[in-house]
């Protein structure tokens, strides 16, 4: 049995993977927003800014699987929980 000290570490460790795993698609966005600007500006026929978005992207998405599971996105009871959530904001 857990008590309210472990869970609170817990909790905290799970909200910093969270934020680790927010961070690095906002770096995945800003970066590739930014490759996609200089392959069309110095366009020579290629779009190679495809490769890094698919390769990068392969890897943000195995980092929300790790980071938030594969049930949580749309998962069992995700509607529920977002409108709990929703409603305990008000």
């Amino acid at each position: 049995m857990l008590n309210l000290d472990d869970k609170y570490l817990q909790a905290k460790k799970k909200v910093e993977k969270i934020k680790a795993f927010y961070i690095h698609l906002f770096v995945y966005v800003v970066v590739n927003i930014g490759l996609i600007g200089i392959n069309l500006f110095n366009f020579d026929g290629t779009l190679w800014f495809i490769y890094p978005l698919l390769g990068w992207g392969i890897g943000i998405v195995s980092h929300a699987f790790a980071v938030l599971g594969h049930t949580s996105l749309f998962g069992k009871n995700w509607e529920e929980r977002q409108i709990a959530k929703y409603m305990d904001e008000d």
